[in-house]
């Protein structure tokens, strides 16, 4: 059979436009196309969200994609706290929540899922979704913002929680369940929404299971007076702090080791030992007392027979000794110069400790004071700040105190300052005993206040450090 002229024209476009199709697609391989970076969208709910006179206590919310529930218990938020915990669970597009308690009249209710729900494709999580309802013939819309700091240190604490009891007996937050609770966030900023108008006790406590203040070691914070909820709420900031400080438990140790399999306890070093705060070669910091600390506390000491002396063993006068309450630590306070050369010497009998133990013998100690090219000096300058508030600068090296410093000047100049880099605090020392105080809800007392600053202080040996802070 012939192919006509026409034909063979049509035969021969054809392909060669299936192998351009072809080369195309060795050229760029097919794309699994955008990326989903949108979270789940609500879409519909039952009953439907902010809907009125809600009568039912089982809910659905359907979503626009696969949906998945992490750490629900930990991240979800129900207003008002609920006294039992709902059934929530999902599947496919739906989350269901099955509430156990009887829903109140006129009561709005909201469900704050937080990070807890996201996509099950690429964990896109839909943050802070919330989905409210209401009893009554309203949804309530106030809300109560605000902010919460550690008073001891000026910073936020992200674990803790802010609690809202319309019980407002003191008794209530030791008690009860709050009302409502908000979480904070890690620029300590907390937010209510959808709140009823009335008066609540305001506290802060950590987010365990109870939410309340049951023990004085935990941190906590509160209002002197409730707070009225309305449409002209004001913004607070309240300060937490733990009363008293949590003890370590002591390690309990035993002489007696009647299974022989176990590694007998080793026995207890009768010498009195103890060391000095002196650095490599012996070196005395100018700006420090030299101190001796003992393993074990002093029944005893003998001040006379703790001396210092010169090279040519002279006494040196001017200094003093003293020991601290735990009577494990003595304190020889001098005005030390730079590049001097000293003897101190501890006689055997100078201390017992509370075993009865005395030094094997006396001990001679060489101590060359550091020179001044091994500080560096400062001027700080403080700018408006207000002296009648007892304001104390607090310098921290990792996170603790080095050295506390009363201002009583808007300058501050100093020859001798340790080389270093320090963390600046400012304490506002209202009883003037230079270091901070916690509050006491007993007594209605609020903490002492820490502003952190934001510029730290850096020291460089034999440099002047010229540097201001602004409040």
């Amino acid at each position: 059979m012939k192919i006509k002229g026409s034909n063979v024209l049509l035969v021969i476009t054809c392909l060669l436009i299936s192998m351009g199709f072809y080369s195309c697609a060795n050229i760029i391989p097919p794309g699994g196309g955008l990326r989903d970076t949108l979270a789940p969208r609500l879409i519909t709910a039952f009953p439907k969200d902010s809907a009125l006179n809600v009568t039912s206590s089982n809910i659905i919310l359907s979503f626009d994609e696969y949906i998945q529930l992490q750490n629900t218990n930990e991240n979800l938020i129900i207003s008002p706290n609920p006294k039992n915990m709902p059934l929530v669970d999902y599947k496919l597009h739906n989350v269901t929540i099955k509430l156990k308690d009887s829903l109140e009249k006129n009561t709005t209710y909201s469900f704050n899922f937080g990070n807890a729900l996201k996509d099950v494709n690429e964990g896109n999580v839909a943050k802070e979704l919330t989905y409210v309802f209401s009893t009554g013939k309203t949804i309530d819309s106030h809300v109560y913002n605000g902010s919460v700091l550690l008073a001891e240190t000026g910073k936020p604490d992200s674990t803790l929680i802010v609690v809202l009891h319309n019980n407002l007996t003191d008794s209530s937050i030791q008690k009860n369940k709050p009302r409502y609770y908000s979480k904070i966030n890690s620029k300590g900023n907390f937010s209510f929404k959808f709140l009823p108008e009335g008066k609540f006790s305001v506290y802060v406590v950590p987010n365990d299971f109870t939410k309340r203040y049951d023990d004085s070691t935990k941190v906590f914070a509160f209002l002197n007076e409730p707070i009225l909820i309305n449409g002209n709420t004001r913004t607070d900031t309240l300060y937490a702090f733990q009363e008293f400080k949590k003890k370590e438990p002591k390690a309990i140790s035993t002489s007696n080791n009647t299974n022989s399999n176990k590694p007998k306890a080793t026995t207890e070093d009768k010498r009195l030992k103890y060391s000095a705060n002196l650095e490599s070669g012996g070196q005395q910091d100018l700006l420090s007392p030299l101190e001796l600390e003992f393993a074990r506390p002093l029944k005893s000491w003998d001040s006379s027979k703790i001396v210092l002396l010169d090279t040519l063993y002279k006494p040196i006068i001017g200094y003093k000794l003293s020991i601290d309450t735990s009577n494990k630590k003595i304190s020889l306070e001098y005005p030390w110069k730079e590049k001097q050369e000293f003897r101190l010497i501890v006689s055997k009998d100078a201390v017992i400790d509370t075993m009865g133990i005395k030094l094997t013998k006396s001990d001679t100690a060489k101590i060359f004071t550091k020179r001044d090219a091994e500080y560096g000096s400062c001027r700080l300058r403080f700018t408006n700040v207000d002296l009648s508030i007892h304001p104390v600068l607090q310098l921290l090296v990792d996170g603790k105190i080095f050295e506390s410093i009363p201002i009583t000047a808007k300058e501050l100049i100093r020859k001798r300052f340790k080389p270093g880099e320090y963390e600046c605090h400012i304490l506002f020392d209202a009883n003037q005993n230079g270091k901070w105080d916690p509050g006491s809800f007993r007594d209605k007392k609020q903490p002492e206040k820490v502003k952190a600053l934001n510029k730290k202080l850096v020291v460089r040996p034999d440099r002047d450090t010229d540097q201001s802070f602004i409040f």
